[in-house]
């Protein structure tokens, strides 16, 4: 019974590891961890924490005196681990302000508590055959070897959406970088991207009705990649209210529908092909007037 507990969980761990090292978003190894990220640590006041230790202190006395034998300290210690682990776990696993390269030090310490379960319980097979462990005990063991396989799902997904959000940042600053250059650069247009005037204004109605014909005709909402004013926005100095940004490629089938639309309905647009030329990053169409300078727009 035992061992067949013990052969399905490994299987489960190394199905769920497997799919880390077959994406392309591969947990970071130790050297991309370096010094200048913030390294995850445990939460030494966690409840889980303060009782592992408590416990291994007892048992290790008991050891000490001959009572219990030395495996029952190495699963104590083993129990330490996974407290201070599943309390880094607990405390990141949600924050807002974890980074991409933190996101995969969470894979790294879920992997290696789901892994040292496993290896605990290859270790119980052998305390339950001498009479140290019960089998109730080892049971116990393979549900908390499931819940750690859970925990490495988690954070798998977890480090892929915080991955996507960075990513989602940096297009979007490169995209507002690019917008706030297109006004020096006149001989962009045509090339880098093109400008439809319209009637000079983007209004709310205007933005419900492109947004109901996006979705009539694809069958999609309108991708919009920032909506008004944002913080890369302003911090370029830009306003851009009223206005939107979509991430779709003028090129694409959506793109040349979309500014057909815009210009039968009059409404202004810039289409960019490219953040950087040559290179089809930030292609994206911004609806409404060319953003304003926001020293501009105060006076």
């Amino acid at each position: 019974m035992l061992t067949r507990i013990a052969a399905v969980a490994a299987l489960s761990v190394f199905a769920v590891a497997a799919q880390v090292s077959s994406s392309p978003d591969t947990p970071a190894s130790p050297s991309r961890t370096q010094s200048a990220i913030p390294e995850l640590q445990p939460d030494l006041n966690d409840p889980m924490v303060i009782r592992a230790k408590l416990d291994f202190d007892r048992v290790k006395q008991l050891v000490d005196q001959g009572v219990l034998p030395r495996l029952r300290l190495e699963k104590a210690q083993d129990d330490v681990d996974d407290a201070l682990d599943m309390s880094i776990l607990k405390k990141n696993i949600y924050s807002t302000d974890i980074t991409p390269e933190q996101a995969d030090q969470m894979v790294q310490i879920a992997e290696r508590m789901a892994l040292r379960k496993q290896r605990s319980m290859a270790r119980m097979q052998s305390m339950v055959s001498s009479g140290v462990l019960s089998l109730a005990e080892a049971q116990l063991a393979g549900a908390d070897l499931e819940r750690s396989r859970s925990a490495l799902a988690m954070a798998i997904t977890r480090a892929n959406v915080v991955r996507q959000l960075a990513e989602a940042a940096k297009l979007q600053k490169q995209i507002a970088t690019l917008e706030s250059q297109a006004e020096t650069h006149p001989e962009w247009n045509g090339k880098l991207y093109s400008k439809y005037d319209g009637n000079g204004a983007f209004s709310v109605v205007d933005r419900h009705r492109v947004e109901g014909a996006y979705m009539a005709h694809f069958l999609k909402p309108l991708p919009v990649s920032a909506d008004g004013e944002t913080t890369v926005h302003r911090s370029l100095g830009f306003d851009h209210r009223g206005r939107i940004d979509v991430g779709v490629s003028p090129d694409s089938p959506e793109g040349a529908w979309l500014l057909s639309y815009l210009q039968k309905n009059h409404i202004p647009y810039f289409a960019f092909r490219a953040a950087i030329p040559h290179r089809a990053t930030g292609a994206h169409i911004h609806i409404g007037p060319q953003s304003t300078r926001l020293t501009a727009a105060a006076d």
